[in-house]
This record gives structure tokens, C-alpha cells and sequence, in this order.
């Protein structure tokens, strides 16, 4: 089994298409099938199903993915690993971040880095924080920048560069907007738009309202959060934003004793060997985030 096979057949099983595993590793779609069709006869057994337009794992090829793609996270540890040891701090670096901190958070960190390591090949994805993470898990990018997870996975790990103070707010005419005092039970009266239930922020306001047993009453979920501030200002109903999102459409509830913070910060896998670029994006996050906090 040769690497180039095993990465042809993880990229078709994660995609179900071989078309899609073409693109994605800028191959013919005959040169995917021809890779495919090596291991197979190789490994002397049928690893996709192929009927019609779907493609799925069978039983051995199920069996063959984690180790397909330990033995590549393997390989690509020890290509790192030698290639550390000459100190420059070039190459590619695989960066995964949330649209929100993309904008708000990382554009300083961001130019310092290019500015000093002009050498390294920046690449960059958007993804939501928790597809970040899982791509971390399994190999597919070496760094993420995200809300951090609030029971980590014991293979990340992860570290706290800032703190989003999440902001109760509702439109100005909004009935809440004209309460002096406002409490958590107020707010279940009301329709809330979160982020969908599987986001780290979801279960972070979810974890607060638990913990005095009251049940949100939920209306519209999305995971952009410019959506759900446009939604908050036209008065569908109230929501939690960060305090950079807060705009003069959008009234601030007091809820002073009720606060809730997001960590944001960097995680990477534990038993990966990083990269010298890696390592100097993570000095680099650092001292942007000392800075700020005024460390």
C-alpha cells in the first residue's frame, strides 16, 4: 500500500463521491478510480459500493479507514518531524478558524505572521468552530483558532487566548427592551434565536438556563452570527451576541449576574509533532493575545 492509494481512498470515503476526491486532491477522476482499483486488488477485497451515483464503504473498507488514516497522520509526523530539524520555518501550515474570529479576532495576528514568515504557505479554511475541531482530531488541519469546547476531547490540546463576554440583547421596541430589571426567567418568556443546538455556544447558554432549571423557549437557529443580530434587530426575538457584534439597532439587556463568556484560543492535536511554522503562529498568537489583555 503505497500513500498516494491511501490518500485516494480517504479522501473518496470521506466525500462519498469520487469526483468530489478528485477535485479535492487535483487529480483526473480515472486516476482516483485507478488508485482505488490498486488497493483493491492488493488488499484482494472491494472496499466502495458504487450504485448509481453513490458511493459508500463496504464492510472491509469501513474496517481499513481509521487505519488508513493512522498510518497517514503517521507518515506525515515524520515528515514533519525531519523536516523540523533544520530550524527554517517555511512550508505549508493548515489553519482553521470561525468566520466570526477570522474577522474580529485574528486579522493583527494574521499580518504579524505573514509579515515575519512571508515563507510560509498560509493555508487558510473558514469552518464552523465544531468542524474545526473534529478536522483537528483527524489530521486534516494542523492548528484551529475557535470557541473552545467545554468538555475537551483528551487527544486536544487547547489554550485560551480570549474571552467573548456574550451580551443579552433585543431589538429597541422588543417588550424586554422597557424592563428595568430583567432576570432569567423573564427571558423564557420570550423566544430566543441561538446557534444550533451542536455549537459550543449553545451549550454553553443551555448549560446557564439549566443550571436554574428554566427551559428556553427557541425559536430560529443559525450559526452565523450576523444572521442572528439582523434577526435580534427586526425583533424576532432575543439572543446572545459578543459585545464586537453589539450595534445602535440593538438594545443590551442588563443581566449583570448572569454573564456569560466564550473562550476563544488555539487547539491542536496532543500527539502531533508540529510544524516550525505552527510553532511560530502559536508564539505569534500569544503575544497578540498577551498585548491585549495587557500582559
Amino acid at each position: 500500500m503505497d500513500a498516494h492509494s491511501l490518500k485516494a481512498f480517504v479522501s473518496v470515503a470521506e466525500d462519498e463521491s469520487f469526483s468530489i476526491a478528485a477535485e479535492r486532491l487535483f487529480l483526473t477522476q480515472p486516476a482516483i478510480s485507478k488508485r482505488i482499483a490498486n488497493l483493491e486488488q492488493q488488499l484482494g477485497c472491494r472496499l466502495f459500493d458504487r450504485i448509481g451515483r453513490k458511493v459508500s464503504l463496504t464492510e472491509p473498507g469501513r474496517l481499513l479507514l481509521p487505519r488508513a488514516r493512522s498510518i497517514l497522520l503517521e507518515l506525515e509526523d515524520t515528515r514533519r518531524l525531519l523536516s523540523n530539524r533544520d530550524g527554517r520555518i517555511d512550508g505549508k501550515l493548515s489553519l482553521a478558524t470561525s468566520h466570526h474570529i477570522s474577522l474580529h479576532r485574528l486579522p493583527p495576528v494574521l499580518r504579524s505572521f505573514h509579515r515575519r514568515y512571508a515563507e510560509v504557505e498560509l493555508d487558510l479554511r473558514f469552518l464552523e468552530s465544531e468542524v474545526a475541531y473534529d478536522a483537528v482530531l483527524s489530521g486534516e488541519v494542523e492548528l484551529a483558532v475557535i470557541t473552545l469546547a467545554p468538555d475537551p476531547d483528551p487527544k486536544i490540546c487547547a489554550s485560551t487566548s480570549w474571552e467573548d463576554e456574550l451580551c443579552y440583547c433585543c431589538a429597541a421596541d422588543h417588550p424586554l427592551a422597557t424592563m428595568a430589571s430583567i432576570s432569567l426567567q423573564d427571558l423564557t418568556n420570550h423566544r430566543a434565536i441561538l446557534p444550533s443546538h451542536n455549537t459550543f455556544t449553545r451549550a454553553l447558554v443551555e448549560q446557564r438556563f439549566a443550571e436554574q432549571q428554566l427551559q428556553l423557549q427557541l425559536g430560529i437557529s443559525t450559526n452565523n452570527l450576523d444572521t442572528i443580530r439582523m434577526m435580534v434587530s427586526i425583533g424576532l426575538g432575543w439572543s446572545l451576541l459578543p459585545e464586537t457584534l453589539l450595534d445602535p439597532q440593538l438594545h443590551r439587556l442588563a443581566l449583570t449576574d448572569n454573564q456569560i463568556r466564550r473562550p476563544l484560543g488555539l487547539i491542536y492535536h496532543r500527539d502531533r509533532t508540529l510544524s516550525n511554522a505552527a510553532e511560530a503562529f502559536i508564539e505569534t498568537l500569544n503575544r497578540h493575545s498577551m498585548n491585549r489583555h495587557g500582559g
